[in-house]
């Protein structure tokens, strides 16, 4: 199950059944679950813990140091889920003192060739990132969101549930839950009604969200006036709360 060739620190905790390929190199204070297979080429350093089933490609380089100045060679964290595809050349850095010290990953996510996670993210679950995307520090991607082929995302930036960014977006600014955006400059294109019907979410609360991004979007409200617009529509439905909750804790203002 581990090439003759693959370097591995005695310090590594790898559980039995994870396969690693040639001349990857796993160093100390690194865990990997079970039914993990590690490509070829792949370098892993820690502290970093791996849950089960991931399918880490070739090349791909993760928990590395953080690229920030400020970094001093503290002791910081990657801490990835279960069941994620991680695709050829893609990066994931360790968090650093200035946060939390730690990057976060769920579960269930794929990240495509070439994409980048950076110091201090956290990431849910069911989350695409196409090819090329990169997140710059401390960005919060939540679950079930999807990112165009190089998209951009700048630091301290959350992204909602279920959002939608277009391929070579640029997000300066928070993007709600269910918001598709797109274009140059990036702006807001409606609601992500495709992807929260595949996921189930109810026709009477899509068309909740649907008018809701109209009281963001389309009537001039100021953003704390359109939050109280929002919470008195949002009756027993948990996707409005949620994106009342998300509103009332943006950090860079949200892109409109």
């Amino acid at each position: 199950m581990i090439d003759p060739s693959a370097r591995i620190d005695d310090k590594a905790e790898i559980a039995a059944d994870v396969t690693i390929g040639p001349f990857s190199v796993i160093g100390p204070d690194v865990k990997i679950g079970a039914g993990t297979v590690i490509g070829s080429h792949v370098v892993i350093n820690g502290p970093t813990s791996i849950g089960r089933d991931n399918r880490i490609y070739q090349f791909s380089s993760i928990g590395e140091d953080p690229q920030d100045k400020k970094y001093a060679a503290e002791i910081t964290r990657l801490e990835i889920g279960d069941r994620n595809t991680i695709r050829e050349f893609t990066s994931m850095h360790r968090g650093t003192k200035q946060d939390n010290s730690v990057t976060k990953i769920g579960s269930d996510n794929l990240f495509m060739a070439y994409t980048h996670v950076a110091h201090d993210c956290v990431i849910g679950d069911h989350v695409i990132m196409a090819n090329g995307a990169s997140l710059a520090g401390h960005v919060h991607l939540s679950s079930h969101a999807i990112l165009g082929g190089f998209t951009l995302v700048h630091q301290f930036t959350q992204i909602g549930q279920y959002s939608f960014a277009a391929m070579g977006s640029a997000i300066t600014q928070d993007i709600p839950p269910f918001v598709m955006v797109g274009g140059k400059p990036t702006k807001p294109h409606g609601i992500n009604s495709v992807g929260m019907e595949r996921n189930n979410i109810t026709p009477e609360d899509i068309r909740l969200i649907r008018k809701a991004y109209k009281i963001i979007y389309k009537m001039n409200f100021r953003l704390e006036d359109a939050i109280e617009q929002i919470e008195l529509l949002a009756g027993d439905s948990k996707e409005l709360s949620d994106m009342v909750s998300f509103l009332r804790n943006v950090r860079r203002g949200i892109l409109r």
